[in-house]
């Protein structure tokens, strides 16, 4: 298995939702899992751009990111190709819903042992991010 999905409705429209996706310091405060803080060296939102960032654990730990926006199509789908290892390629979908937006989260791996690996890790870890943004967005 080498896929890993998720979604999360969202109480607020597409744009809404998009926004804080694509502000780099609202997308600081909420990437990745719970405990986790960002900083942002480069961040060239639109496609082609390149994403650097390290992400600082809870574990006092510091993790070097490299991306690359591979689509941005606002405010629908934002597509991220993960190029430091884990090498994976996340689509971020953003779908009017009868309630708000519906966010699905697609993370596809190339490596499929490496996958299978860190699925303990990635699985919580994406319902986290969802968690984050949902507070992002509307607060609580």
């Amino acid at each position: 298995m080498t896929t890993f999905a998720t979604s999360r409705d969202i109480p607020a429209s597409p744009e809404q939702v998009f926004a804080a996706i694509s502000d780099p310091e609202r997308l600081a405060r909420w990437w990745g899992p719970a405990g986790f803080s960002n900083t942002f060296s480069i961040f060239e939102f639109k496609t082609g751009g390149q994403w650097s960032f390290v992400m600082h654990g809870p574990d006092d730990k510091n993790y070097l990111n490299e991306s690359q926006f591979a689509e941005v199509d606002a405010p629908h789908k934002v597509v991220v190709q993960h190029v430091s290892e884990p090498r994976f390629r996340l689509t971020i979908s953003l779908v009017p819903s009868a309630t708000g937006t519906l966010v699905s989260w697609t993370q596809v791996f190339e490596d499929a042992q490496i996958a299978s690996k860190i699925e303990h890790i990635v699985v919580p870890s994406n319902e986290q991010n969802l968690d984050r943004l949902t507070v992002e967005v509307v607060g609580n």
